[in-house]
């Protein structure tokens, strides 16, 4: 089958996507956007969350055809133009990506958890970051990043 939906503000189509492939697949494979990563394939690790109609899911539980007319916005469409928007660029200079499979979800819960709440707690970051993974850090450099990015974005 054939699926047409709006990715990144661009209207894209997938062909010969087969009826249970994954928005996932779809996203990294058809549509040659391979920022999501394919970690768990259970929506346990968050590291392959998009925006599906500006709600974070988790692209490995999403069939690819339920995104048939609709919004998806991948970790490349964090971009200010040529530039990394102000959650990626903190997250680099904090140091936060280490071998960068978890990254794309945590700039993805970040940005969600910015738009919804521009100065959160310690403990708001916590509970928004609950659902990423990560088997490299010991997340403090991500929670520095998150509060960097949100100071960023007060400025």
């Amino acid at each position: 089958m054939r699926i047409e939906l709006t990715v990144n503000g661009t209207r894209r189509e997938a062909d010969d996507v087969w009826e249970g492939e994954s928005l996932l697949y779809a996203l990294r494979e058809r549509l040659g956007l391979p920022g999501s990563k394919n970690a768990c394939e259970q929506g346990e690790c968050g590291s392959c969350t998009v925006y599906l109609d500006g709600v974070p899911v988790c692209s490995c539980l999403v069939a690819a055809g339920q995104a048939q007319g609709r919004e998806v916005t991948t970790v490349e469409g964090l971009r200010d133009g040529d530039e990394l928007g102000p959650v990626q660029r903190a997250f680099v200079e904090k140091g936060a990506v280490q071998c960068g499979f978890c990254t794309p979800g945590f700039l993805m819960s970040t940005k969600d958890l910015l738009d919804r709440n521009p100065t959160p707690s310690d403990p708001e970051i916590r509970e928004a970051l609950a659902g990423n993974l990560c088997r490299c850090t010991g997340y403090e450099k991500i929670l520095d990043a998150v509060r960097a990015a949100a100071a960023e974005r007060a400025r």
